[in-house]
Formats: structure tokens, sequence, C-alpha cells
């Protein structure tokens, strides 16, 4: 069983969880991801490592309760447990190339939560990081002051313009390369139609893209086959052989289409096990 240490709600979708697993957080690394599971009868579910306290034996996660396995997370407080939590699993990003090089980290919505420990470590590791934060509207934008501090250079953006800044962050990033400014490489990660389409930008200037792929998974150990995708023309699994690929190398399209599978489940599961009259989780 593992403790949750701490709980805080970030938005009225989104809670970061700090969960006390001490050998995870000994070998956790930026792009690294956990599979949990509430209780015994629950689904496995992968989720990226967002930070690690060792001094606490923590690992940070941040989630959206999209699901009933994340809604019933969710429900949970300090101080109780849950019965899943295994990793690290996949390979970390390879962060030592950007020392000393103009890169842009980019977070889509949730994404940002999994952009922001590639950003802070590339970061002191010496890169000169722009890192570009896109979300629906002001009241879901989360981790705006960490990003702020562990960037060069930050900008929040939203579909509505509610936080002052309106657009894409693939308009953004467009600003900055029709600026002037020259990135040695680009970390892009978030829904799968926000990097497909930062891709043929980043494409469209040569500029090297790595994309974090967020695929359906059971086991992460390259075993059920269910997280494949194709990258280059060749079947590769995210669990095992990523979760970062080459942005340029990925069929979108196919990704895309396997992502859509269980929608219609998850939203029956998110209807049907909420209380109407209290929002609890059944």
């Amino acid at each position: 069983m593992y403790k949750i240490l701490q709980k805080r709600r970030l938005n009225k979708e989104s809670v970061d969880m700090l969960i006390e697993a001490p050998y995870v957080a000994e070998k956790a690394k930026p792009g690294q991801f956990i599979i949990f599971r509430v209780n015994e009868i629950g689904e496995r579910v992968p989720l990226t490592v967002a930070g690690v306290d060792k001094e606490r034996g923590g690992v940070r996660i941040i989630f959206q309760e999209v699901g009933r396995s994340t809604m019933e997370l969710g429900a949970k407080e300090e101080g109780e447990y849950i019965q899943d939590f295994v990793g690290p699993l996949g390979k970390a990003s390879e962060l030592e190339q950007f020392k000393g090089k103009k890169i842009a980290v980019i977070g889509g919505g949730l994404g940002a939560a999994i952009a922001y420990p590639v950003c802070k470590a590339a970061h002191d590791l010496g890169a000169d990081v722009d890192m570009i934060a896109g979300f629906r509207n002001k009241d879901i934008i989360i981790l705006e002051e960490e990003m702020k501090a562990n960037s060069s250079r930050c900008f929040i953006t939203t579909d509505d313009g509610s936080n002052g800044t309106k657009g894409f962050c693939s308009d953004i990033l467009r600003q900055l390369i029709d600026e002037g400014t020259q990135y040695d490489h680009a970390i892009v990660i978030g829904p799968m139609i926000m990097m497909k389409v930062t891709c043929d930008l980043t494409a469209q200037h040569n500029i090297p893209t790595t994309v974090s792929m967020n695929t359906i998974m059971i086991d992460g150990t390259g075993m059920c086959g269910c997280c494949r995708l194709t990258v280059g023309g060749e079947t590769k699994f995210a669990c095992v052989d990523g979760p970062d690929f080459d942005g340029h190398q990925v069929d979108f399209a196919e990704a895309m289409a396997r992502s859509r599978i269980y929608a219609e489940q998850e939203k029956h599961d998110k209807e049907a096990h909420i209380c109407n009259l209290t929002g609890e989780v059944r």
C-alpha cells in the first residue's frame, strides 16, 4: 500500500499529489512514468512523474479526473492509501544533449505538468529554455510560478484569451521563430493534435523535435502491445521504447485514432460514477 503524503487541488479538474514510494523516488527521472491502481480491483493507469521529494520518499503526480480511476484517486485524501504504485517505467528524457543549447519546451493543458520537470531539468543543466504553456482558459492554468522560476522565458497562453494572451502554443512558437529566435531543439507534450500541429511547424523550420506519447497502456513492460504506435514506419511501444520519440517520425493520424477507442466508455464511467446529489464517486 502507498500513502498519500500530500494533496493539493490545482483547479476543479486537476489534482497534485505526493505519493510515498521511496524506491521509485530514488530512481525516477524526468520523462519517466508510473502505473497506479487505487484498489485491488482497479484498472492500471499510467501517469508521468511530475517530480520527486527524495527526503520524504515521495513521487509527485498531477492528473486530471477524466475517468473512473482518476476520479477515485482524486477522491482520496492525505493520509489515505492506494493499492499499487509501480515505477519508474519508460526511458528518461535525454537532456544532457541540451547543455548550452537554446530549446523550447511546450506543454498543452495537463501536458504542462509533464513538460515542467523536463523544463526544470534542462534549465538546471544550463540550457537556455523558453517554456510555452497553453490552456483552454485562465481558470485551469497550473504551475505558472514554477514554470517561470525554472526557465529563461515563460509564455502562458489561453484559447479564449482570458489571461490576456490569446492563441495556441503553436501560435506563440511561430511568433518567436518569426521574431528571429533560433532553437536547437523543441520538446512538445500535450494533446496529440497539439503535438501534431506543433511538429508540422517545427518541421517547416528544421527544428528537431521530441514528443512524449501518452498512449493507451496496460502492463507498462512491452508485453500487452496496447501502447504500440508507428514511428518512422516501424512499430514501437511507448512504454519501453519511449515515451519520448522523434515527433517528425510519429504517425499521428494512427495514434490519434487509437487514443479515441475508449472515449465513450470514459464518458459513461464519469457520468455513471458521480453521485448527482453529493458529487462523490460511487
